[in-house]
């Protein structure tokens, strides 16, 4: 089924909350723009549900109406998008530029104009990285002790990254952004099928996921950074509810 026919159903007053908690997560399913669990827990977090989605309708429809909001934005970069694209290759130019964010749809981003919410984000990491740190390493039969060195220094970046985003609340300085990680990880993919390559996806999902957030959200240089002072606690349940916010 489609996305509206999901909607309509999370707006369906007639229906059990539980089925229209149901199509919530399949409305997510057919467009979660920072990957499924990322964007429930976006969505969790920014419709501030009381206490949790499944039992709060007026939640529910938040929810879907910041979903909504982003789908139709990202309707219309896709329609700019495409008409820019039929003038460009009228000139001869075959390759989207290498800024087109929709040439790489894959990539988890909040479209809209009002940019995305930056405890909305917290909430996305927040899951994401419970997900990263169960993720299995690398089986060690399957590298060098060098490769395994390098392998760990990167697992171990990648965490003390999303950490300090954490506990700063996403108010962090755009310097300490993980391309430097992102790199690391695409150095050790190779093509095709290899077993090295199953762990190293997830954690370049959850690396890309934390390079957009920290992008999204950084503050300027010359900030100072109090990261103490705003937050108590950064465990987020697998639903993106959080403990310890000051909204």
């Amino acid at each position: 089924m489609s996305f509206g026919t999901y909607a309509r159903r999370v707006r369906d007053e007639q229906a059990a909350p539980a089925r229209r908690y149901r199509a919530l997560r399949c409305a997510v399913a057919e467009y979660g723009p920072l990957g499924f669990h990322a964007t429930w827990a976006y969505l969790a977090a920014t419709a501030v549900p009381a206490p949790d989605l499944r039992r709060d309708t007026a939640a529910l429809l938040r929810a879907l109406d910041i979903l909504e909001a982003s789908r139709r934005a990202r309707i219309e970069e896709i329609a700019v998008f495409a008409a820019r694209r039929r003038v460009e290759k009228a000139a001869g130019v075959r390759t989207p530029r290498g800024t087109d964010h929709l040439a790489s749809p894959w990539r988890p981003r909040w479209p809209g104009g009002a940019g995305p919410s930056r405890l909305g984000l917290v909430a996305a990491v927040a899951n994401r990285r419970a997900a990263f740190l169960q993720v299995p390493r690398p089986d060690p039969s399957l590298r060098s002790d060098d490769l395994r060195g390098r392998l760990m220094d990167l697992h171990g970046r990648l965490d003390a990254c999303a950490a300090a985003y954490l506990t700063a609340l996403g108010r962090v300085d755009d310097r300490d952004g993980p391309a430097g990680i992102l790199a690391g990880i695409h150095r050790h993919l190779t093509p095709g099928y290899a077993p090295l390559n199953v762990p190293l996806l997830q954690w370049l999902r959850f690396a890309e996921l934390l390079d957009y957030a920290v992008k999204a959200t950084a503050v300027p240089h010359s900030r100072s950074l109090h990261s103490g002072a705003w937050v108590r606690s950064t465990s987020f349940s697998d639903s993106g509810r959080g403990h310890g916010l000051t909204r």
